[in-house]
């Protein structure tokens, strides 16, 4: 192994590390409301969406004012990341796509909730700083606590909006197409044996 390919390698794995804090630093500037993290971790051309379409916001500005809104109906939030997977474009050494599971505990209009959330990113590099250049969230549930046992099972699992929705995932039990999912299956690690 050269110089050069060592150094790929190593700038994945920084660029691993980098892009698995973001999760993280997202949900630590969701719950303390922090705008400016919000504008340090989105890029200027980012896009931010729901599988539902009730969230859309374009460029990084109105990411954080829809964010803004947002947080008028919201009291305390807990959000918190459960394993992310990476995977890099080889073709271009500043995208990378990612996806993770999450949970939330909130307030929502004056009513305790919880959720289970799934986001699809791709990560884009500006000037050595990785950024979200686009998130998809979608849900499992999201229920009032009081709800919590009955609606685990419902098929009609999204209630945020004061109805019954339907829940986003799993794609298996609603029709959708799982093969998103592809993208993330185990691939051979540089300098692997085949």
């Amino acid at each position: 192994m050269n110089a050069v390919e060592i150094a790929a390698r190593l700038d994945r794995i920084e660029s691993r590390a980098a892009i698995q804090e973001l999760p993280i630093v997202y949900c630590l500037v969701m719950d303390e409301r922090n705008l400016d993290g919000l504008r340090a971790i989105f890029s200027e051309t980012a896009t931010m969406r729901s599988i539902d379409g009730v969230f859309t916001a374009e460029g990084r500005e109105e990411i954080v004012e829809t964010f803004q809104r947002r947080f008028d109906s919201l009291g305390p939030t807990h959000h918190f990341t459960h394993g992310h997977i990476v995977r890099f474009d080889d073709r271009d050494p500043d995208l990378a796509y990612g996806s993770l599971g999450g949970h939330a505990e909130l307030v929502r209009n004056s009513v305790p909730m919880v959720a289970a959330l799934r986001y699809r990113d791709i990560y884009r590099r500006y000037d050595g700083i990785w950024q979200f250049e686009d998130r998809l969230m979608s849900y499992m549930y999201y229920l009032p606590v009081g709800e919590y046992e009955a609606g685990l099972g419902d098929s009609k699992s999204m209630r945020a909006y004061g109805d019954h929705r339907s829940a986003d995932w799993p794609d298996a039990l609603h029709d959708g197409d799982g093969n998103w999912l592809a993208r993330y299956f185990p691939i051979p690690t540089p300098g692997g044996t085949p």
